[in-house]
């Protein structure tokens, strides 16, 4: 007997899958493949996507760490701790022209981009800042860590007595 090639055979053989079902058989992989996909970025979604940076509240270490006379400078947390005698203050080290890191200087502080200059108290001396360098509040823990709260900015020259 021979078979029709236009009419499809049902015997079950491999050779038995027809367009129609090589069709169906393709959309249902494309769905399922979908729906994973569509459940896969409901779930990224779902997650937050902030990212927060460095906390604004930070520990420095004890007095002692500091001493007398020293400037040092925590790049990292863009801050320069000041310690004259029992006193500690912390001052800002991003340049107020175009947000750089000033480095410590003999004279105070100087921004190594764009040239500016200030004192030891973070006032602007020569370039193009167009303000002083901000203060920032320092306390004491119950456990005798200093910290640096860099949301609460105080009046330049401001130190915590230690």
């Amino acid at each position: 007997m021979i078979k029709n090639p236009t009419k499809p055979t049902t015997d079950g053989s491999p050779e038995d899958m027809n367009r129609r079902r090589l069709l169906s058989w393709l959309s249902g992989v494309g769905l399922c493949g979908s729906a994973i996909i569509a459940a896969a970025s409901n779930l990224v979604f779902i997650k937050p996507r902030a990212t927060y940076g460095q906390p604004n509240r930070f520990a420095i270490g004890k007095p002692e760490d500091f001493p007398s006379g020293a400037r040092i400078s925590l790049d990292t947390r863009r801050v320069c701790i000041v310690r004259e005698g029992d006193k500690v203050g912390a001052i800002s080290t991003t340049c107020t022209h175009l947000g750089c890191i000033v480095g410590v200087s003999g004279t105070g502080f100087a921004c190594p981009c764009h040239g500016s200059h200030y004192d030891q108290d973070g006032f602007v001396t020569g370039g193009p800042a167009p303000r002083a360098l901000s203060w920032y509040q320092v306390t004491l823990a119950p456990n005798g860590d200093l910290y640096v709260d860099k949301d609460n900015e105080v009046e330049a020259g401001t130190y915590l007595k230690v």
